[in-house]
């Protein structure tokens, strides 16, 4: 297997990506393609088997126009690492870059699936009973009932084979559980979902999602990039508020001690570089965004879910569940 990816994304690149795909070298049976300036990457990267370069000069930013930048920045190290993709010259491609930028040369260049609509940014975020599938997490901020039921279909495969949970519950954000609650778009999408072969479980609440009350959570692009953002930011404080607390005194040092191993198992469960990116599903073929914060240990996360995406064949999956239920999806358009 060989898995490209973008050394030159993200906020911490090349040295943490580098850091990150080096130790996915020393764990996984698999060759990673590192893509981006070679003068720069020289100076950090060692000689590595089942490592190679792709030099491309040019960066896109994250401040960049997305359509523009993926069109004019033919050899920005993202373009070279989808056009590879494209070309079947790797099995997938990960990048902590220009989310829009890699959205959109990935539709432009690979393309859909047949039967897909609009691709979704799918993250898996830890929850008090495991993990939980976010879609869309950002890619789509106004959506269409038909998008969110997509987004279901996809979500549920991708749980099947992630999370390993034969019927994922799913459910549909929503400010109230009640099926009449919402706006007109999640009331229609509702009974799209509810007359499906899906297993909802009817709408999910904000405060429900911690919980891990479904095993997938669809909704706009807007909302779920929020609710993104906002557990992330929620568990950021939960953990500086602990180390101040178990920092205040020799007594409150010593209790840390003494529950440090408990500590340390909660930190790790609210921690979402342990799952890794946010594929986006949709997408003919594995392309794979890392957060834009990412370091070495989110980035090889990342790399093994890439990995894991290809052994389980995902895309297939998904391509052959919309097949199956073409008749559905074509009734509810």
């Amino acid at each position: 297997m060989k898995i490209a990816v973008d050394a030159m994304g993200g906020d911490y690149a090349p040295y943490e990506i580098i850091k990150g795909v080096e130790k996915a070298l020393d764990s996984f049976d698999i060759e990673i393609v590192l893509v981006g300036n070679k003068e720069q990457l020289d100076k950090y990267v060692k000689e590595k088997d089942g490592l190679t370069i792709v030099h491309a000069k040019d960066v896109i930013t994250n401040n960049e126009p997305p359509v523009a930048a993926i069109r004019k920045k033919k050899d920005s190290s993202m373009a070279v690492g989808i056009e590879m993709l494209k070309r079947d010259e790797v099995d997938a491609f990960l990048s902590a870059g220009n989310t829009g930028a890699l959205m959109a040369g990935s539709l432009f260049n690979i393309g859909r699936i047949k039967g897909i609509d609009r691709p979704a940014l799918a993250p898996i975020l830890p929850t008090l009973n495991g993990a939980m599938i976010l879609l869309d997490a950002g890619s789509n901020t106004d959506c269409k009932p038909i998008n969110l039921f997509q987004f279901a279909i996809m979500g549920s495969v991708y749980a099947q084979k992630m999370l390993n949970v034969e019927n994922p519950k799913i459910g549909l954000f929503n400010i109230g559980a009640e099926e009449e609650k919402g706006n007109e778009l999640t009331k229609q999408v509702y009974d799209l979902i509810k007359n499906s072969h899906l297993n909802f479980i009817g709408n999910v609440e904000g405060r429900d999602i911690a919980y891990g009350v479904a095993d997938v959570v669809t909704c706009d692009g807007f909302v779920g990039n929020a609710i993104l953002k906002s557990m992330e930011g929620t568990a950021s404080v939960i953990s500086s508020l602990l180390k101040q607390e178990l920092q205040r005194n020799i007594f409150t040092k010593l209790g840390a001690m003494l529950i440090y191993g408990a500590l340390k198992n909660i930190v790790k469960k609210m921690d979402y570089t342990e799952y890794g990116g946010a594929p986006l599903l949709g997408i003919k073929k594995p392309v794979i965004k890392a957060h834009g914060s990412s370091k070495e240990k989110a980035i090889f996360n990342a790399i093994r879910q890439a990995k894991t995406i290809v052994e389980m064949d995902v895309i297939s999956h998904i391509q052959r569940e919309i097949e199956l239920i073409g008749d559905d999806i074509s009734a509810a358009k």
